[in-house]
């Protein structure tokens, strides 16, 4: 009787590893500029992902929100309509190599030194080894998915941008990012279901900045998103993190907030979640973030002590869960 019993263990739990070994673990990071204080880290010699490499190094794929313009100071010129121009050495796009398996350049700081320093960003980001998505030579490249496919899994991830300028739309025949109108997200979401994505992710620069929660608007698309057949939406761009949610049974972050950024006074805008989620050929099975903590330099710290969301669809709402090792 105990080695029947002792054998139907071992089957279960070797039944388990197997439909884990089927999963793709995928973790989104939050706004990533490599500019002013995090700029001179680099140029010093310094990185200001070392402290967060072995917690992206244990993910099958990495991406993050690249908030610059990657460019000689010979390629274009700051626009003059903006506060804030951010225009990061080429040498730092190094960084992100091995840390990071792909960018969205999908945000209202991508273009901030014109198409020219645009398409520069995308080949100095291209030339380590890292994906770009969201923005591309022209729209239908804009609007293309991110392709990730592990373990027999297809995952299809879209970027979008609908802060302004909207100048730095793409168009037909000239370069720039694929701007959030309603129908086209929704078609592109369709369409990436109809090439065969098992997972749909839609990873937005949304909402109004240093707000600590989603606008209507935030709540209304993430919605039609999910209506229209995404598995999970992830966003950006207030700087804070802004809450999560299920919406029939599909999980919601509104916004991961910052990951490599300096330059701010608000204490939340220093804070920021590293989402990471356990994906299979049905959706998402559990979900989990970890506080980066952002020193003067803008250099992102985990938290071992503190307590962020997470979760496993099916539950009522997210709860918190202790920042431990992953």
């Amino acid at each position: 009787m105990k080695k029947c019993l002792l054998a139907a263990a071992l089957t279960i739990f070797l039944v388990a590893a197997h439909a884990d070994s089927k999963r793709v673990s995928l973790i989104f990071a939050g706004d990533i500029m490599l500019d002013d204080g995090p700029g001179q880290t680099i140029a010093a010699g310094g990185d200001p992902l070392a402290p967060f490499a072995p917690l992206l190094a244990g993910a099958d794929y990495r991406i993050g929100n690249l908030e610059c313009a990657i460019a000689g100071p010979q390629t274009g010129r700051a626009l003059d309509n903006k506060i804030f121009s951010f225009r990061a050495a080429p040498a730092s796009a190094a960084v992100l190599r091995g840390r990071f398996d792909a960018v969205g350049v999908a945000n209202n700081h991508s273009g901030d030194f014109g198409p020219g320093a645009f398409l520069e960003t995308l080949a100095h980001v291209q030339a380590q080894g890292i994906k770009t998505f969201g923005g591309g030579p022209n729209a239908a490249q804009a609007h293309a998915p991110l392709w990730i496919e592990r373990h027999g899994i297809r995952i299809a991830v879209l970027g979008y941008n609908e802060f302004k300028p909207r100048s730095f739309e793409a168009g037909a025949t000239h370069p720039g990012v694929a701007w959030s109108e309603d129908s086209q997200v929704v078609a592109d979401i369709r369409a990436a279901r109809k090439a065969g994505a098992d997972v749909v992710i839609p990873f937005m620069h949304w909402g109004w900045e240093r707000e600590p929660g989603p606008t209507q608007r935030q709540r209304q698309l993430a919605r039609t998103m999910i209506d229209a057949g995404a598995s999970v939406v992830v966003g950006g761009h207030p700087h804070v993190t802004q809450g999560s949610e299920y919406y029939k049974g599909k999980l919601i972050v509104y916004s991961l907030g910052n990951f490599v950024f300096d330059g701010f006074e608000l204490a939340e805008a220093k804070v920021g979640w590293v989402l990471r989620l356990s994906l299979d050929k049905k959706g998402l099975r559990r979900w989990d973030t970890r506080i980066a903590r952002m020193d003067g330099a803008g250099t992102p710290h985990p938290d071992a002590d503190a307590m962020s969301p997470c979760g496993t669809p099916g539950e009522r709402s997210p709860r918190l869960c202790r920042n431990g090792p992953w």
